[in-house]
């Protein structure tokens, strides 16, 4: 007779000793006082959920704002860069042209001829840079040369002694204005240049330049960019209904120096939609209300006064972060209520049972000890297997994961030096070719710049590369399978391995691209075993002539087969029993654990390695399941 059967019988038997009309009063109050409790219990802990929920997804919604003021500041310098780019390139045009044979002729010695071969002259060189318009004034403000001669909105003729710009270089030796086209009524920056005589200046070279340009490449980030100039108005921005509004209300005194400055024409400058709240900035983009989070810095000695203003859409990144932190803090709460549910009724259970044992122990104390005893054992000891056994399936899983991932990190300490030795060589392109476009912009030479930037470009993704790859194979391995090309894998390894094949002049053969072989694997997983085989034929073929690895996969139905082979010396038949085994090896400093480690990763993602009979030297091939298409 086994304990619960015991506890039936007994209540079976258990003489009833209240009275009627307790029996029908005291379940009722019972009933009551329970309905209570539960009730009570229920709101405070919706209560406490809706409290949690909230809490969270405050701290998530800020956690959110940080992330991207953050990821503002670090595009804020590329935003400034790419606008003191564009002003320091242009700048070069006038200062160039002020010392220009031409230029000085002109201005020295007016003639119509010299004018008509300077204006196609300037407009070749506005064509070339990039630039709204070149013009040369004399020392009276007329213009007497310019790029745009043949156009409708033609600034030949045009007298210009008002603007700052020509005062300035007149004044100053150089200008700097942004305003809004007298001529063209098309906003720009003015940048000039004083052109000297023999005893008063002959004249001012001028170039426009439109920052639409500028505005494109900020608009493609997916920023909200705007540039404010010393009065607070905003003069470039990738918003078009924002120019020449201004970050703040200005007064009547404050409006005139602006539009005096900008030189603007029927334009109330008008403050910008933009409202501060706290961290967050809410703005009207196209009539649609937006919230922002971002920086702003100066833009720096190529425009004195200017200021810089990044944002980034916060909408979308703070409802996710909030929706997720409400959701962890729900799940966690039900979790933790969950536990203290289940802690409870064990504890119920458990008092529950010892009542039971206490009542009966008066007629079945014999009986009843011998078995309690036995049953108390068997759980503790079942308990205690099977806590010890899930801790030690815990820990050899942890250490196999530990020991994957120390056999890469080893592998890549091996290949970092040669990584680090072919980037040395780009490095020092890069430094020629930063120093040679530094020369050629000087001598005034943009198109040889921009082939010497483009090559600097080239190397800086070649770099690039290198780098990303060791990344990638550094980075813990998922344990998600995916469908992933053989070739990919392939690219990866060699990559990684590069530097040390070429140092070793080893001959690698690959086997042709096949986009549509694929295999569900991990990407990391499988390029740490080509690189233990890579690395293990690398050893076997030093010292050996005319070296070469090949590397082949075939294919069936449900499985990829990718082959490693070399013309070494081959292994030795002692070692081949035990190839496959922790600590077998036949090196002077191996371990003997990176075989067996990729071995333990390809069963982990459904496959097999083995070592394939082969004339001359060592074969290993890989089995991964196909992916199906």
């Amino acid at each position: 007779m086994d304990f619960r059967t015991v506890v039936l019988e007994m209540e079976a038997t258990r003489p009833i000793s209240v009275r009627s009309k307790d029996r029908t009063y005291r379940p009722v109050a019972w009933l009551s006082r329970q309905w209570l409790a539960k009730t009570t219990g229920a709101l405070t802990v919706l209560v406490v959920l809706v409290i949690a929920a909230v809490i969270a997804g405050r701290v998530a919604s800020e956690q959110a704002v940080a992330g991207l003021v953050d990821q503002a500041r670090a595009g804020l310098p590329l935003a400034a860069a790419t606008l003191a780019g564009e002003i320091e390139k242009q700048r070069l045009i006038p200062l160039t042209l002020a010392r220009d044979p031409d230029v000085i002729t002109l201005l020295g010695t007016y003639d119509s001829n010299s004018e008509a071969n300077l204006d196609r002259k300037l407009k070749d060189i506005a064509e070339d840079a990039g630039s709204t318009v070149i013009y040369v004034i004399g020392a009276d403000g007329r213009t007497l040369a310019t790029s745009n001669f043949n156009e409708p909105d033609s600034f030949a003729g045009a007298k210009f002694p008002y603007r700052h710009y020509f005062r300035d270089a007149i004044t100053n030796g150089v200008g700097m204005q942004y305003a809004q086209g007298a001529v063209s009524a098309r906003p720009g920056l003015f940048l000039s240049r004083r052109v000297e005589g023999s005893a008063t200046p002959l004249g001012v070279v001028v170039v426009k330049v439109g920052l639409d340009g500028v505005e494109k490449t900020w608009r493609a980030s997916g920023a909200v960019v705007c540039v404010t100039n010393e009065e607070g108005v905003i003069i470039a921005t990738t918003v078009p209904g924002w120019r020449f509004s201004t970050i703040s209300k200005l007064n009547e005194a404050e409006i005139a120096v602006a539009s005096e400055r900008l030189q603007v024409v029927d334009t109330l400058l008008s403050p910008a939609p933009i409202h501060r709240q706290g961290d967050l900035t809410v703005a009207q983009i196209d009539g649609k209300p937006a919230v922002l989070a971002g920086i702003s810095q100066a833009v720096g000695p190529s425009a004195p006064g200017w200021r810089l203003m990044l944002s980034l859409y916060a909408d979308p990144a703070i409802t996710r972060a909030r929706l997720e932190g409400q959701l962890t803090a729900v799940l966690a709460f039900s979790l933790m209520i969950a536990f203290g549910r289940i802690t409870w009724r064990r504890r119920q259970l458990q008092a529950a049972r010892r009542a039971a044992l206490t009542q009966m122990n008066s007629e079945l104390e014999a009986r009843v000890e011998d078995r309690t005893d036995q049953l108390k054992r068997t759980n503790l000891a079942l308990a205690a297997e099977m806590a010890e056994r899930e801790n030690a399936e815990t820990k050899v899983q942890h250490l196999h994961d530990e020991l994957a991932q120390a056999n890469r990190l080893s592998i890549l300490g091996q290949i970092a030096a040669g990584v680090a030795h072919e980037m040395n060589q780009p490095l020092a392109a890069i430094g020629v070719y930063a120093d040679n476009a530094q020369r050629y912009f000087e001598a005034g030479r943009s198109t040889s710049a921009a082939d010497s930037l483009g090559q600097i470009v080239a190397l800086t993704e070649q770099i690039a590369s290198k780098t990303e790859a060791l990344r990638s194979f550094a980075r813990r391995a998922p344990s998600a399978a995916t469908v992933m090309t053989i070739d990919d894998a392939i690219d990866g390894a060699l990559l990684l391995l590069s530097g040390r094949v070429r140092e070793a002049s080893v001959s690698v053969i690959r086997p042709r691209r096949d986009s549509a072989l694929c295999v569900m694997a991990s990407r990391i997983r499988v390029e740490q075993i080509l690189v233990n085989l890579l690395q293990n034929a690398l050893d076997a073929l030093q010292g050996r002539p005319h070296p070469q690895i090949e590397v082949q996969h075939t294919a069936s139905a449900e499985s990829v087969h990718i082959s490693v082979r070399d013309n070494g010396p081959g292994l030795n038949p002692a070692i081949r029993t035990t190839l496959f085994m922790p600590f077998a090896t036949s090196k002077e400093k191996g371990l003997g654990l990176g075989l067996v480690i990729s071995s333990e990763i390809a069963h982990e993602l459904g496959g097999d390695l083995e070592l394939t009979p082969f004339g001359e030297g060592a074969c290993f091939t890989l089995t991964l399941p196909r992916a199906q298409q």
